[in-house]
This record gives structure tokens, sequence and C-alpha cells, in this order.
């Protein structure tokens, strides 16, 4: 497929992505404008991507009094079709559907984008919608490397841009409860935190090169990512490879690493990183590992991260938990925290379940139940639209998250060894490798530059 053009730019989704030209002209028009309109009472959105997470975020979203979706991005001819349809019934005028997100980015019209892409495509998106002149929702994890998180908050304070990263924890009542319990000392002192990512999964087998199929750009879907053949495989399931996506950690346990940063205070980047890992179960040949153990070493407590994808008789925690009262079954549940205290454990959950404080022989002395937090999270944007101030999941904490993510991908990409990490600097200070990592090697077409 020939190289995208300087004026190509194409809307994206959880299975397409987003393209945009670097042409020198069209950055500088869209700069003029890049800082000085800020919505009122009336939001007018982009979605870019209209998978099922893209989806969602339009449907709750366009229920908030006076936002509105002009257009709805995909590369791939049928999908978001669904959204549309259901946007026109809960808005004055039906939105656009489009295939070209360079149009959204022109429009005066538009205050913000919602970007729903693959991974690899979040920070490319969000640096051009920032120097559009668009605030920006971005789905976790925000990056696909340390350089690129970077390059996003320098994005969004030149521009003076709302960057809101999809860390719904962060806006849930039970998640500032937890912070505030933690803070006041009733557990003691913090000696160890254990993040649970431990999910069901089956064994990834490779699939062989094919024809793009019709209605999809395959240049446009790989974007910065290395020139490859059209590959089934990785168009609809991209997680096993490093060039897309920090795989389940990156999905799943983003959001438990992000959560557990935010009850603690957020403190900044741990000292140190080990990741030991492989395809224990499967014995498979994805790159990226079926299971992984993590140690960050954070100087007054360690915490370890254990993530993988076989462990069936792990669950996720129901729709009875997110929703409602009930509470999980902590040791079985696939993505809980534990906090050690010298005087007492927490069990915290995300996505709504809440947190727990037990004592010796299990006894719950404490504990506050949640709700799932995209009631808060998706109005919190929205709120911070009109009122220019910092969302709750803001880039600067996003990012410091999504490095947990990275440290542990790069940890185990070097031979699994432990890493002795500058957190001034954003550089490691053993390893000439594991620098090498710290930002991709984008194609000419797709770059994010050093100076955004």
């Amino acid at each position: 497929m020939p190289p995208i053009s300087r004026r190509h730019f194409v809307g994206a989704s959880a299975t397409g992505v987003a393209a945009i030209s670097t042409s020198t002209t069209w950055l500088a028009s869209t700069r003029i404008a890049r800082a000085q309109k800020s919505p009122g009472e009336s939001v007018v959105l982009a979605l870019v991507g209209a998978g099922g997470r893209g989806s969602s975020h339009a449907a709750g979203m366009s229920k908030i009094p006076g936002v509105e979706f002009k257009y709805v991005c995909d590369i791939q001819d049928q999908r978001g079709n669904a959204i549309v349809r259901d946007l026109e019934k809960s808005q004055p005028r039906p939105p656009q559907r489009i295939t070209d997100m360079r149009r959204a980015f022109d429009d005066k019209d538009v205050d913000a984008v919602v970007i729903a892409t693959p991974e690899h495509w979040h920070a490319l998106a969000t640096v051009w919608a920032c120097q559009a002149g668009k605030d920006v929702y971005v789905e976790k994890n925000p990056s696909l490397t340390i350089w690129e998180g970077r390059k996003m908050i320098e994005a969004a304070r030149k521009y003076g841009r709302i960057v809101q990263v999809g860390f719904q924890n962060r806006s849930g009542p039970y998640a500032a409860s937890a912070r505030d319990y933690i803070a006041s000392g009733k557990l003691g002192r913090i000696v160890h935190v254990k993040v649970y990512n431990l999910l069901d999964g089956s064994k990834w087998e490779p699939q062989p090169d094919s024809e793009v199929p019709p209605g999809l750009d395959w240049d446009a879907w790989l974007g910065p990512a290395p020139e490859v053949p059209y590959n089934r495989g990785r168009h609809l399931n991209w997680h096993p490879w490093w060039d897309y996506k920090g795989g389940t950690l990156a999905d799943d346990a983003s959001h438990q690493l992000d959560l557990t940063r935010m009850v603690l205070g957020d403190p900044p980047h741990p000292k140190s990183v080990l990741c030991i890992g492989g395809n224990y179960a499967f014995q498979s040949r994805r790159e990226v590992p079926e299971f992984q153990c993590i140690t960050y070493d954070f100087g007054d407590f360690a915490m370890t991260c254990e993530s993988g994808n076989a462990t069936g008789y792990m669950r996720k925690f129901p729709g009875e938990v997110r929703f409602g009262t009930q509470w999980p079954h902590w040791p079985t549940s696939a993505t809980r925290v534990e906090i050690y205290g010298t005087q007492a454990l927490m069990y915290l959950g995300r996505h709504g379940c809440g947190w727990q404080v037990v004592t010796e022989g299990g006894k719950v002395i404490d504990q506050d139940k949640g709700y799932f937090p995209d009631k808060w999270h998706q109005p919190n944007f929205i709120e911070c639209l009109r009122s220019r101030k910092q969302p709750n999941a803001d880039i600067e904490q996003a990012h410091h998250s999504a490095c947990l993510v990275h440290l542990g991908n790069t940890s185990y990409r070097v031979g699994q060894r432990q890493l002795l990490f500058d957190g001034m600097s954003e550089r490691f200070v053993n390893s000439d490798a594991a620098n090498a990592l710290l930002k991709p090697v984008y194609r000419k077409h797709y770059r994010i530059p050093d100076a955004v």
C-alpha cells in the first residue's frame, strides 16, 4: 500500500486508527486558534474510534446536558454506524459519519476529541489534537513508551489543552476515601503493596499474512508502527505485539496500577524495577509474555505486580460488585490490590468495587463500597472543558502510572534485568539497551517531533 500523503488524515477505531498529515501548512493553520477557544455551556465533540469503548464514551457523554457529537470517525466502512444511530435519537442533530479525522480537527465548532484507538496511536493523536487546539479524552494506556507520555504532557501544557485519560477510577468517590483513609495513618506505615492482574485466557496462535480486507487502510492502521503485510491476527488482536501495545499489563493492570498510585498519594517514579516472566502457561510464541511478575522499589516500600492470562478460576469483579452492593471474594478476584500497613491490610478493587480493611482472622473494620466510575469520570471531563480546571485523570499523573507498565515491560525486554531509573530525567542509569526503548522508531509520515 502506498505511503500516506501529506494531506491524508483518517479517523480510527478500537480496531482501526487515526492518521494525520504532518504537513507544516496544516499545522500552521491549526495553531492559529489552538488555545483561544474555550467551550461554554455548549460542548461539541468528535469521536475518534467507534469500537466498544469509544461508543460507550459517546453514549455516556452525549447524555450530559449541552453535549453533542458532531462527528463519528472510523476508518472501517461499517464500524460506527450503531453509535451514529443511537446519537441521532439523543441529540438535536445527527452526527456525521466520517473517515477523515482531519475534518473534525479543521472544524472550529469542535471543542474536543475522544480518542479510543489502539494504543500505538494514542500519543500521536493526542499531540496532534493539542496542536489543533482541541481538548482530549484519550483511552488508557495513554502511551506506548515513556518518551511518548512526556511528549503528551508537553503538548497539553504548551497549547493550554485539557487532556483527560481513561483511568476512570480517579473519579470514583471510593478511590478518594481510600486515599484519605491511608493518609490518616489508620493502616499504619505502608510497607508492601501487591497488585494483581491474573486473568483468564487461551493459547495465542499465529495467523498467516493475507490480503487487506476491503474498506481498511492498513497503512493508516499501522501508522507509526513498522510496515508489515496485513495480518488478521495483528489487526483484530494487537495485544501480543510490542509495536502496538504493552500486552495484558497495559490493557488491564494499568487501571490497578493507577488506582494504587492515587490512593498512596501519587508517589513519584520508582527507583528500580525488575520483571521476570515468560510464556509459562501455553508455551506460545507471542512477543508479549503470558505471565509477568514485577517488583518496583519506591524507597519507602516495595510494590509487586503479577499479571497474566491463563488463570480461569480468577475473575474480574462482576456486575453485581461494580454496580451493586455485593463484595467480591477477594482471594479469587483477578484485579484486586492488597495494601499492607503495619496495623492492617486494605483490599482495594477497581471499577466500582471499593475497599475493605481487615485485621487478624479477616475481621472487616472499615470499608467503602463503590460504583462503576464512568458516571463521574465522563462528566468530569466535560466540566473541565468548561471551567479549564485540570481533570481528575490529568495526563501528568496518568503518565506516571503508565510508566509503571513501561518500566516492567522494558525490564523484561532487555533480558529480565533489574533496571535503575532516574525519575527526574526519565532515563535508565544502567542500561543503554533500555534507554533505546524509551522512544519508538516512527515511520516517516507518522512521527511525534522532539519539539511538540
